[in-house]
């Protein structure tokens, strides 16, 4: 017997009877993203608003609070300062970091850089400085949305062409509302929103329908022994017979996440979270969003609609 067992081998739960009560929290949560993104919209970060980016390099252990402070006192507001340590530099006993910082409207960018290359002072060798202008990163912005976008399309005619057109419906809806609930997440925690969030994103769809491609295949699995079984006792059983496999992968992925959300610092602090909140959002979509949208859309080929008392 394993030492860990944290449900049952066997479980017996009606999913597709709870499925009510499930809309109506996942109902919330879109409720509340949707909301939150159209009034508060998103804390958007240097990548899409424009800024400066320098890098600099040092002979000594750099103190990224005294960094911070230093540019801070310029006036720029939550300065983006990025470690590098030893390894990206010329010589390991040099250290380099990243400055990241958002000019005051009608402040020249060159400017900007010329100020905290005078606040740091001699100490500091400066190996590059860059400006990212508001056309770029509107640029960077729109390509993001697009990107997410796409990815979505795509996994929706991979499953549809893996499966049935049923399931592509299903999987798109469920990696489209893990997506935008940890967007909303984002917006309503007001988290620096960049590039490294529309990766977590990203990350987040390809992790979602792993989870519901599996939850397809024992569905798909168990038609062919069950022909005569109605659609809702058929996704009770599959979803019953995997949802072991799930929480623990769940589970495991999380685990190996949080390391990197408590002590990665406030540079991988928004991606993990992201990533460890999808997680939760991404198991609960493959249980309750993507098998039940089923029951909604034409039976697929082989099985049969459900009688009164699964509705029920």
């Amino acid at each position: 017997m394993p030492l860990l067992r944290f449900i049952p081998e066997a479980t017996n739960i009606n999913f597709v009877g709870a499925r009510y009560f499930a809309f109506a929290i996942d109902g919330l949560l879109l409720l509340i993203s949707i909301l939150s993104i159209a009034i508060q919209g998103f804390n958007l970060g240097i990548d899409f608003t424009g800024g400066v980016l320098i890098e600099a390099k040092a002979a000594h252990v750099i103190d990224i609070g005294a960094v911070r402070s230093q540019v801070s006192s310029l006036g720029f507001q939550d300065p983006q300062i990025q470690y590098f340590g030893g390894g990206e530099c010329d010589a390991p006993a040099d250290s380099c970091v990243l400055i990241r910082v958002q000019p005051k409207s009608a402040q020249p960018s060159q400017a900007v850089a010329g100020a905290i290359k005078a606040k740091l002072g001699p100490a500091y060798n400066f190996r590059r400085a860059e400006v990212v202008g508001p056309k770029v990163s509107e640029e960077l912005f729109h390509d993001g949305i697009y990107a997410t976008l796409l990815a979505i399309l795509m996994i929706a005619i991979y499953v549809s062409v893996r499966f049935e057109w049923q399931y592509g419906i299903g999987a798109a809806v469920a990696t489209g509302h893990d997506v935008l609930v940890t967007a909303g997440m984002f917006s309503v925690l007001h988290l620096d929103f960049t590039l490294t969030s529309v990766a977590a994103l990203l990350t987040l769809a390809g992790y979602s329908i792993n989870d519901t491609v599996v939850v397809f295949d024992r569905i798909r699995e168990n038609r062919r022994k069950y022909k005569r079984m109605p659609l809702g006792e058929l996704i009770n059983l599959s979803t019953n017979q995997m949802v072991t496999r799930t929480v623990l992968t769940s589970c495991a992925t999380a685990i190996s996440i949080l390391p990197l959300l408590l002590f990665g610092g406030p540079n991988l602090f928004d991606f993990t979270a992201a990533i460890v909140f999808g997680i939760v959002v991404g198991t609960f979509s493959s249980i309750y969003v993507a098998a039940a949208l089923l029951l909604y859309l034409p039976a697929p080929a082989g099985t049969i609609d459900e009688p009164a008392a699964v509705k029920a």
